[in-house]
């Protein structure tokens, strides 16, 4: 079954940045570093596609997942290509590394929602994204917001 996981909005510091994580000690909350990558995509800007997968490998390099990265980089290409070829507009790329995994979600601000399809043999190589999404991810999905939506995927913590 796919779910869908929801988080608090954390604070860009950089690249990375840091949330607040409760400590389980003493029930006081205190700040712990969540690892994330956060990147706003400019609209029809595909040069954005190599350095996000870059940046999506330094993250989980810098946190403990080295070498782990190919589908992770292959699953955030292909929701990254799909909001900046699909809806002609820009986009907002969120990874972020938790204890159970990577989530990776790409924002745009149009509503229409993609359409996972089975791509004819003579497709070439489009329309195979949401596909390889939903065959390699252990959850995604779509989250409608006020303005767009969101395109979501996780991986667990040993395939990312």
């Amino acid at each position: 079954m796919k779910r869908q996981v929801r988080g608090g909005g954390p604070t860009t510091v950089g690249v990375f940045s840091t949330g607040t994580a409760e400590d389980g000690t003493d029930g006081a909350a205190e700040q712990a570093p969540t690892p994330q990558l956060r990147r706003r995509l400019e609209r029809a800007d595909l040069r954005a596609v190599p350095e996000v997968r870059r940046a999506l490998r330094e993250l989980l390099r810098h946190w403990g997942s080295p070498g782990r990265s190919d589908v992770a980089e292959l699953l955030t290409s292909e929701l990254v290509t799909n909001a900046l070829v699909h809806t002609d507009d820009e986009a907002i790329l969120t990874a972020t590394v938790g204890p159970h995994g990577l989530r990776v979600e790409v924002r745009d601000f149009v509503a229409r929602r993609p359409r996972l399809r089975v791509p004819a043999a003579d497709d070439g190589t489009h329309g195979r994204g949401l596909l390889l999404v939903q065959s390699l991810a252990a959850a995604w999905g779509v989250r409608p917001h006020a303005v767009g939506k969101s395109v979501w995927f996780e991986l667990d913590a040993d395939a990312a």
